[in-house]
């Protein structure tokens, strides 16, 4: 008897050191903190996919990019500018910075430098920086100093106070890439289960760091001073970024099932709902001629060879339509194409193998040819402006399909000398660069299209092809400038900051973001 008891308490005694080990490493037995960077990255990375791609169908139609064939309110009120009440819809990107990166997040920083894995730090202030920088665009004041902590109500802190901690986390990441691991980790990088944004390329990571910077600063084209204090650090940044194609942002996805398939795919499904899978008809007249002349009606297989790539034509006569907001668009085709054995086929970036664009040259070539225009410089926009053209041409071949005719080079040559491109630098218009960069952005860039089109006022003079809109077709009567934030974190248990923002508010999300004021 004696003896079993004193084997009871050995093992108990066994049990209570062990815990008390797994205690000492972990403040939070439920939640293991000391976690390897190297596992926390890839799914880090996919959720950067993620969270873009399940907002972006909100943004879509605010941009007039996508549409979709219902006549559901819940699908038409985000074509006037508002939004469903008492719902997450619209809110993934907040889950994202808050929870699916969140403390994963914050415990790869922490491993990475603790355990000097520099390429792990690095990346981590990188993604930090850019996820918050996604969401003060996209709703303005959101939590700062105050976020992970552990209580119910947060502090919000405007986006100029955002925009200053993004740019500090730009340096931070700088700094990491700047040092020597005492390991290689390159093996872990580059697999599958690793960096799935560049496969390890700490370059690509640095150019994608200053790429955030240059994005960030061609946001400030309406502050007072921007032709002098803000328009030589866009050119500066994004010289030191992408110097091709090859170096695009681009979340790499394997496809052979939902799991591993693109977060723009048929079986991702985020794009497979009638409320959001028509293609809006600016893309399809800026692809048929509207950039600087009137798109033909109908539209069909034109100069710009891009849009047989991009877009998918009507069964009956394979001519081009689009969307327009506020209607049921039941004629316009799917954005993905033929359903063929239950499952759509998938078109252009809407397919389950491809890659999905954070980030692109193009795009970036087009905020220089901005900034530079709006510098007066037409001569060095004008050469940016036809770099972004002829590199778009590259990315729509690459999400060609094996039975799809790629672009040839004449077809650019005869785009290029066509009446839809100004022949010479004089002739160089904002609305050219804006309309090129809108078709560049075209199925992906939306956050970054929503950022051009509120920064210009939804201008239909810079914007050629935008429908505009007034009156009853608005929800508030007027345009939409910020997504308020998500529903059941905040207005469930944040009620009294959202208050001090004006919030509660249906109207909050008619207001400018700081972003887009003359405000310093």
């Amino acid at each position: 008897m004696k003896r079993n008891i004193l084997l009871a308490l050995l093992a108990l005694s066994t049990m209570l050191v062990g815990c008390r080990k797994f205690l000492d490493i972990n403040e939070n037995p439920s939640l293991p903190q000391n976690v390897k960077a190297e596992l926390l990255l890839a799914p880090i990375i996919f959720q950067m996919g993620n969270g873009v791609a399940q907002d972006l169908p909100m943004v879509n139609k605010f941009n007039q990019t996508v549409f979709g064939s219902s006549a559901d309110d819940a699908s038409r009120v985000w074509e006037r500018h508002g939004y469903r009440s008492q719902s997450d819809v619209g809110g993934v990107m907040w889950r994202m910075v808050y929870f699916n990166h969140g403390r994963n997040l914050a415990l790869m920083v922490k491993d990475a430098i603790e355990n000097e894995k520099y390429e792990y730090a690095a990346i981590g202030y990188a993604v930090k920086a850019w996820g918050y920088q996604m969401l003060t665009d996209y709703h303005g004041p959101v939590i700062l100093d105050e976020a992970l902590r552990d209580q119910l109500s947060f502090t919000y802190q405007d986006q100029k106070e955002v925009y200053a901690k993004v740019r500090l986390w730009c340096d931070s990441a700088l700094f990491f890439l700047d040092q020597k691991s005492p390991l290689d980790y390159s093996g872990s990088l580059s697999s599958e289960k690793g960096d799935n944004l560049f496969r390890g390329n700490m370059e690509r990571w640095r150019k994608f760091i200053y790429a955030i910077k240059a994005t960030q600063y061609i946001h400030l084209i309406n502050k007072p001073d921007f032709a002098s204090k803000y328009a030589d650090s866009v050119v500066y940044f994004v010289d030191k970024s992408f110097s091709s194609n090859a170096d695009d942002a681009n979340i790499k996805f394997a496809g052979d099932k939902k799991e591993t398939s693109s977060v723009a795919g048929p079986m991702q499904a985020n794009f497979t709902s009638t409320y959001y899978s028509r293609a809006g008809q600016p893309i399809v007249n800026y692809l048929g001629g509207g950039l600087r002349g009137t798109a033909a009606t109908p539209v069909r297989p034109s100069v710009d060879p891009r849009l047989v790539l991009m877009l998918n034509p009507t069964t009956v006569d394979s001519t081009y339509t689009g969307g327009v907001p506020n209607v049921a668009n039941g004629t316009v085709p799917h954005i993905m194409g033929k359903i063929i054995d239950n499952v759509y086929e998938g078109r252009f970036i809407f397919r389950d193998k491809v890659d999905f664009p954070l980030m692109t040259y193009a795009q970036l070539q087009l905020i220089k040819a901005e900034a530079l225009f709006i510098k007066g410089d037409k001569d060095g926009a004008y050469d940016a402006y036809l770099k972004a053209i002829r590199s778009h041409m590259t990315f729509v071949n690459k999400y060609a399909s094996a039975n799809e005719a790629q672009i040839k080079e004449v077809e650019i040559v005869n785009y290029l000398k066509s009446s839809e491109i100004p022949q010479v630098s004089a002739d160089l218009t904002l609305a050219d660069i804006m309309g090129q960069k809108y078709i560049v952005q075209w199925g992906w860039g939306g956050m970054e299209q929503w950022c051009d089109l509120r920064k210009y006022k939804y201008d239909v003079n810079v914007f050629k092809q935008f429908q505009p809109l007034s009156g009853a077709s608005l929800q508030y009567r007027e345009y939409c400038y910020r997504v308020r934030p998500r529903y059941n974190s905040e207005y469930a248990w944040n009620a009294t900051e959202l208050d001090k923002w004006g919030a509660l508010d249906p109207t909050y999300v008619i207001k400018p973001t700081w972003s887009m004021t003359a405000d310093n």
